[in-house]
């Protein structure tokens, strides 16, 4: 599996309609000259996913979504500095918070290796752990929320995450996020004889 920067699929392929993502629109093209490899890159304000001609429908679905997720995180990585940060945090406060939570400050720190995010309510301040860097939008975004929530409910009662409820990935972010906790946590695989 490959994220391609520009088109290079040569032979016959099968546009499809594009559909409709959080962000653009997306497009599927099949290749009978494609055999394993599932690519995408960004064209304007679509994304093109490039997959092999056989594959399934559901699969064409989980396919679009991994790869949606590895561009996330890839133009997560190149663009997302503490200014870019607190942009983000300000619109996320608009969209999902009525525009009520306000930060006085919003950066990226990287002295917290037990948890994603912090918040001082006192001082306004919002803190992400380093670690989230690269990891897809939506999750940095649910981590960003969820501690602009806590700028207007400082504890994790039934307020809090009524707050949350409006962001439609909360759930999808958490599992995410607690996957890596659960990746973290396992043995490294001792290399086959040999090997």
């Amino acid at each position: 599996m490959s994220v391609e920067p520009s088109p290079s699929v040569t032979g016959q392929t099968q546009p499809r309609p594009p559909r409709r993502s959080m962000t653009s629109a997306v497009e599927v093209r099949r290749s009978a000259r494609r055999r394993r490899t599932v690519s995408a890159y960004r064209e304007g304000d679509r994304t093109i996913v490039l997959i092999p001609a056989r594959m399934s429908e559901a699969e064409e679905q989980r396919w679009v979504g991994v790869m949606l997720d590895k561009l996330a995180a890839q133009e997560s990585r190149r663009t997302l500095g503490d200014g870019e940060l607190a942009e983000r945090a300000e619109r996320l406060s608009t969209q999902y918070l009525g525009g009520r939570a306000t930060p006085a400050s919003v950066r990226w720190v990287t002295n917290q290796n037990t948890r994603w995010g912090s918040c001082t309510p006192a001082e306004g301040s919002i803190r992400l752990s380093h670690r989230l860097q690269g990891m897809p939008e939506y999750v940095v975004d649910y981590v960003l929320l969820h501690e602009l929530a806590h700028l207007l409910v400082p504890g994790h009662g039934p307020r809090f995450w009524r707050l949350l409820e409006a962001y439609p990935r909360t759930e999808r972010a958490r599992g995410y996020l607690e996957g890596v906790v659960a990746a973290a946590r396992l043995p490294h695989p001792t290399p086959p004889d040999g090997a």
